[in-house]
């Protein structure tokens, strides 16, 4: 090009550029990934840093806006003791008017809330966690509201490897559950648990106490208090305490008493980073990973893809990484017990089933004959717990 007029260079070289980018893609080159002025809603019925359910799902919509750009506006501690006067028709709104096209309602309790947003709302999608309405064979199916879906994991399976690993600990098999509310959720979550224990528990006879605090975390005044629950179950003599709440006093607690010289262990729920505050004894954490479920329902929306679809998300075992529902195990395992827990978790993997017959409810009658497997529906509706539980 040594003579060629230097406009004609420029034309070349123009030339050249617009044909290697065109080309890219033909030669298998990853494009960077595009992003949007994506706008997503959250409504946490928690602190939005609770180390629990609501801080995974605050992390979940910050994993969407770190893939897809934009904003996320969060209103957090919506529930009847912090914001009596909140609605979710009127958060709804307020996030409508700021521009957002997807909004997250993370809580069972939302239920008629959310219901009613999505009908006064059409041209806006919603996301309800732990709902039904999406599900066409369910009990409360809402075809109607074509702009909700419904997600959900299989936190069965992480419930079954924490009492798993509470009956590996337990030096006597006296486990403490310390519960929320009583709902179908909360039945099958402490079902599993408890099922998960009985199969671990080799020649140890499971003693399984299970206290209620009548909310997802503790309110002055309304529930019971988790700190006190706690240490209940230690004085009584129970080693290990398995926390199902949204808060990690359990975790507090057991640290606390650990210090002291006592012989105790404890297993939060919900968030990964649950451990943090007494790491030493705690045994691990099934938690949700709720950012890539809800990356994919974004950008179906962002498509006009979304559908009012029920999702009930299990473990992707070969990808744990990019899973629903994952497990950390905790310091207070030993190698020999990690590997125990281990192989239980590998046979989970494998189809596994201990939601199996012959199983029994509470008051005696028959939850699963003899042989008879529970469906997902048999699971999902759950009247009562186990046999077995106290």
């Amino acid at each position: 090009m040594g003579n060629m007029p230097t406009f004609l260079k420029y034309i070349l070289i123009t030339l050249v550029i617009f044909v290697a980018l065109a080309i890219l893609p033909l030669l298998g080159c990853e494009a960077v990934e595009e992003k949007t002025d994506t706008k997503i809603g959250m409504i946490l019925v928690g602190p939005r840093n609770d180390k629990g359910w609501s801080q995974a799902h605050y992390e979940g919509g910050e994993h969407v806006i770190s893939k897809l750009g934009g904003e996320m506006v969060t209103v957090d501690l919506v529930n009847p003791a912090d914001s009596p006067d909140l609605t979710i028709p009127s958060i709804a709104e307020d996030m409508i008017d700021q521009g957002v096209s997807v909004i997250f309602a993370t809580s069972d309790d939302m239920k008629d809330g959310i219901l009613e947003a999505a009908k006064l709302y059409p041209d806006t999608n919603f996301v309800w966690s732990s709902g039904d309405s999406a599900l066409k064979e369910g009990n409360a199916y809402k075809p109607e509201l074509k702009n909700l879906a419904n997600i959900m994991g299989k936190m069965e399976y992480g419930q079954m490897i924490a009492g798993c690993a509470a009956a590996i600990k337990s030096e006597d098999g006296k486990i403490g559950f310390l519960g929320p509310l009583i709902n179908d959720e909360t039945r099958r979550l402490a079902n599993a648990t408890y099922l998960g224990a009985l199969y671990c528990a080799e020649d140890k006879d499971i003693d399984f106490d299970t206290t209620w605090i009548g909310f997802w975390f503790h309110i002055p005044g309304v529930t019971l208090d988790p700190t006190q629950v706690v240490n209940e179950f230690y004085d009584a003599g129970r080693d290990v305490v398995i926390s199902h709440i949204d808060t990690t006093e359990a975790v507090v607690v057991a640290g606390q008493r650990a210090a002291k010289g006592e012989n105790v262990w404890v297993m939060p729920y919900d968030y990964e980073g649950a451990c943090e505050q007494a790491p030493e004894i705690c045994l691990g954490v099934n938690y949700f990973n709720w950012g890539f479920e809800y990356l994919s329902i974004v950008e179906k929306s962002n498509n006009d893809k979304f559908t009012n679809e029920w999702i009930w998300a299990g473990p992707n075992w070969k990808n744990m990484d990019e899973s629903m529902i994952g497990f950390k195990y905790g310091d207070g395992l030993t190698s020999a017990e990690k590997a125990k827990l281990g192989t239980f978790i590998d046979e989970l993997e494998d189809g596994l089933n201990l939601f199996e017959g012959p199983l029994y409810f509470e008051d005696g009658s028959v939850y699963l004959e003899e042989g008879q497997s529970a469906s997902d529906l048999d699971i999902w509706y759950t009247p009562q717990v186990l046999k077995g539980i106290k």
